[in-house]
């Protein structure tokens, strides 16, 4: 997979007040990176990121597109960071339906740079995973605070410079981190998460993602087309995730923090 060189933090000299003393010196700032993707020759959408582990967020973005559905779908895919672009030539060169995607920006922020995400191309790639049957649950309350406090701990640019998320997979005994992300933008850092499980061919029926940001309805989308059922936050829900999660069939959890917890959907997959 390719990486670059390129730093996601700098350095930036200020002035700081702490308790009633002033001092000169420098804050670690991350680094905020346009890179514009180009599918089939045409401009497709400009992703405001953090400029690191670029190829598995755009593959993980063309899948959340819909433009892909695994890496084999990709005839070429090339990322020049000097100019700020990538270009992705796909084999079904039809692949994108005017009428489901347009050209848009997609800011670091989440909002109106989503418009129209769930009844254009959401519905058709976010299908509904299988809800809690008779089987077990897969995670103890004890493994969901582990689980948050290993990302935590993988949060190295989090912990430098306050301006990032994190996203991660948990292996199916919910016990380890098999891969954690961090980008400036939330949906980012998932598109990167889902390109490195596409590439890396993992299985995510059986597996939770552990994230730290905001439980929005774009977050839930990204979830259930990953195809994890268990979604973990430390964060809180908006009203359209929650409604979202339970008629996909994705168990919703935020607020993991310290020694509580909100299970909001499909409860049975967490351990009473």
């Amino acid at each position: 997979m390719l990486d670059n060189d390129m730093p996601v933090t700098t350095k930036w000299p200020i002035r700081r007040y702490r308790g009633d003393d002033w001092e000169l010196t420098d804050d670690s700032i991350v680094t905020e990176y346009p890179l514009t993707l180009y599918v089939n020759d045409r401009e497709f959408a400009t992703i405001v990121c953090t400029p690191a582990d670029l190829e598995p967020m755009t593959i993980g973005f063309l899948a959340s597109e819909g433009a892909i559905r695994s890496v084999n779908d990709i005839e070429r895919l090339s990322i020049d960071t000097a100019s700020g672009r990538a270009f992705a030539d796909l084999k079904r060169k039809s692949a994108l339906d005017p009428a489901l995607f347009t050209k848009r920006r997609i800011a670091s922020c989440c909002g109106k740079s989503r418009q129209s995400f769930y009844f254009q191309a959401d519905a058709q790639t976010a299908k509904p995973l299988p809800p809690p049957g008779e089987e077990p649950p897969m995670l103890s309350a004890t493994q969901c605070f582990a689980l948050m406090q290993r990302l935590h701990a993988a949060a190295d640019v989090h912990r430098e410079t306050g301006g990032v998320h994190q996203a991660a997979l948990a292996d199916a005994d919910g016990r380890e981190l098999i891969a954690a992300f961090a980008d400036i933008g939330r949906h980012n850092a998932l598109d990167k998460l889902y390109g490195y499980i596409l590439t890396a061919c993992i299985d995510t029926s059986d597996k939770t993602i552990v994230f730290s940001g905001r439980l929005a309805s774009e977050v839930v989308l990204k979830a259930v087309k990953i195809g994890a059922p268990v979604l973990l936050s430390k964060s809180a829900p908006t009203d359209l995730a929650l409604q979202l999660a339970d008629e996909l069939g994705l168990t919703a959890v935020g607020f993991v923090r310290g020694a509580g917890m909100n299970v909001y959907t499909h409860a049975g997959r967490i351990a009473d």
